[in-house]
């Protein structure tokens, strides 16, 4: 069993999670913050819900060579999450796609040169089917990075791609994990497109619910399959669906938290046309168009049968998450 684990975007919301998961399970936990600043309050929110003597902090940044050997000096596996994550779309793609590939690229072959036996790449079902039609898709499907799919998803298809490009001629084992859009409580990081969406449909500052569905997963969930991927057999070389079967409608979850007590969250549909014309000066309406009114599927068995996947309740997830908000 590997035991000390290097977790990059350990100050993220998914990151604090497997940090926090790992901590949990006994793993040492090397974890990489950006900016030195942020690891007190890092330390702080994993000590509220796991040991934190085997956790190390140190800086490094995805566009620099800087900390990254020292980070991964002894560890026996890796955990790469780190990518940036926005809904908006940005003025140059190259703000997200970089951090995105060079990151993934520096952070691997570093490992490579530690010895790391196993690496698991924190993907996105964005990677396989963004900008797909309706209809049901396994993990051997890959987004078109030629078509007009958005920096968001672009970046994590060519990381994806440049990941299984660099372990293939070598002896260190890749795992990807291609989650959905991922819910579920805040350990205390701010960041994140989902916090800022839940935060908003509970304040009211969303006044109607984008026609948009799409696979969803719990934070906890994510974490969990990540260390799971760690150490499974039969898992090296393989993609994994993160994401429930079917999409769950972003209504379902107005709904939901409305039912829960949250009154001021919106149940109206915004219209497609009115995204679509928000979408002319506003980046992150223009983020949803290529959604509105696809439903995508997801053969995620694999998941189960190799990783032992118990998904949460969405339910549960969305009201537990804007509880952990409201805090």
């Amino acid at each position: 069993m590997a035991t000390r684990i290097l977790v990059t975007g350990s100050t993220g919301y998914l990151g604090q999670h497997v940090a926090a998961e790992l901590l949990r399970q006994g793993y040492d936990v090397v974890g990489t913050v950006r900016n030195a600043t942020k690891a007190q309050a890092t330390t702080t929110a994993l000590a509220a819900v796991a040991p934190t003597s085997g956790l190390t902090l140190v800086e490094a940044d995805l566009l620099s060579d800087a900390g990254w050997d020292t980070a991964v000096a002894g560890c026996d596996g890796g955990i790469h999450v780190a990518s940036p994550f926005v809904l908006a779309e940005p003025k140059n793609e190259q703000e997200l796609i970089g951090p995105a590939v060079e990151g993934t690229r520096r952070v691997l072959a570093a490992a490579a040169r530690a010895g790391v036996r196993r690496v698991v790449l924190t993907s996105s079902i964005v990677s396989m089917t963004a900008g797909a039609p309706s209809g049901r898709y396994g993990t051997d499907a890959w987004s078109d990075v030629t078509a007009p799919i958005g920096a968001y998803a672009k970046s994590k298809t060519l990381a994806e791609r440049a990941a299984w490009e660099m372990v293939a001629d070598g002896s260190m084992e890749l795992v990807a994990i291609n989650p959905g859009f991922i819910l579920g409580p805040s350990l205390g990081a701010s960041d994140g497109t989902s916090v800022t969406l839940v935060r908003e449909l509970t304040s009211g500052k969303m006044p109607a619910v984008p026609n948009i569905a799409m696979g969803m997963v719990d934070v906890r969930d994510v974490a969990r399959l990540h260390v799971a991927a760690l150490t499974a057999d039969g898992a090296a070389g393989k993609r994994f669906i993160a994401a429930s079967a079917e999409p769950i409608d972003m209504m379902h979850l107005a709904t939901t938290l409305k039912a829960a007590g949250y009154k001021k969250v919106p149940t109206r549909r915004a219209p497609d046309f009115l995204i679509k014309a928000m979408a002319l000066v506003d980046r992150e309406a223009r983020g949803m168009v290529s959604q509105l009114g696809v439903r995508v599927a997801y053969d995620n068995h694999e998941t189960f049968d190799t990783l032992g996947w118990t998904p949460t309740p969405i339910e549960q997830t969305v009201v537990e998450m804007a509880a952990s908000l409201q805090k």
